[in-house]
């Protein structure tokens, strides 16, 4: 059976050894592979990218490739800077904390995705796309029975997400997001902002689009771990998929929208 490569595949021999992130299989150098541009992985010939990797995109791919970009253009500066001091340089410290933020982000998309492969076949799940006109991306869009959820995934390792509300009876209300006792809110609002995006683009049929910040390794609560701030759901991910497969259904053709929303968003 020939497999069809992706956009993102190439198959050649390699120069150098490695392993199939699939299966784990060792392959020498000038074995014949799939190299996988944007993961800057291999895989064996016989390995078929999982489901959703190809057409519906690859999880954390952008957010990925601008960590590779941003780590090896500090590894070139210093090892230039630095011509025999450089691997030793390297060695002893670490990527700052802006380029770490960008692995750290891809590893929440890729852990996300994994979990979303567990909703059921009725629902359409997409990764990694991208905004035209824009350098933002949506990290995962999913159609299904019960509507349309624009998620953004967040990897926060042992803080804590918080609603606070200010005001009430005098004063306005104020919701906002709290995130380890430091404020979140723009996160809010950037997935507010995709909602829009995917309703401007669903145009006159348009669904019910929900908007969720999905929180993995948080330090969330024994009991509860969801909220909303702004219509805007914050959700650990077992809650997410819940909500989901759970939430009333409504009419709409899941395929077509999809369609619609693969056309408009396409995988960045």
């Amino acid at each position: 059976m020939t497999l069809e490569l992706g956009p993102d595949d190439k198959r050649m021999r390699l120069r150098y050894a490695g392993t199939c992130r699939l299966c784990g299989r060792a392959h020498a150098a000038g074995a014949d592979a799939i190299y996988e541009r944007s993961l800057k992985s291999i895989r064996c010939v016989e390995c078929e990218a999982p489901a959703g990797e190809v057409g519906d995109g690859i999880a954390g791919a952008s957010a990925r490739r601008e960590y590779e970009r941003r780590k090896d253009a500090r590894e070139q500066r210093i090892r230039s800077d630095h011509p025999k001091l450089g691997g030793l340089i390297l060695a002893l410290s670490e990527d700052p904390q802006s380029t770490r933020a960008w692995e750290a982000g891809a590893v929440g998309e890729e852990l996300l995705a994994k979990r979303l492969a567990d909703l059921p076949d009725a629902f359409r799940v997409m990764h990694d796309r991208r905004i035209p006109r824009t350098k933002a991306n949506i990290d995962h869009i999913v159609v299904g029975p019960s509507g349309v959820w624009v998620i953004d995934a967040k990897r926060y390792k042992n803080k804590r997400p918080e609603l606070r509300v200010e005001g009430g009876i005098l004063r306005p209300r104020v919701e906002s997001l709290r995130i380890g006792g430091r404020d979140g809110t723009k996160l809010v609002d950037g997935v507010r902002a995709q909602v829009d995006r995917v309703r401007d683009a669903l145009a006159d049929d348009v669904p019910p689009v929900m908007g969720a910040l999905c929180f993995l390794e948080a330090d969330w609560p024994l009991v509860g771990g969801s909220f909303v701030v702004d219509a805007i759901h914050v959700v650990r991910p077992r809650l997410l998929i819940k909500r989901m497969m759970e939430a009333p259904a409504v009419a709409l053709d899941v395929e077509a929208a999809a369609s619609r929303l693969a056309r408009a968003f396409p995988p960045a």
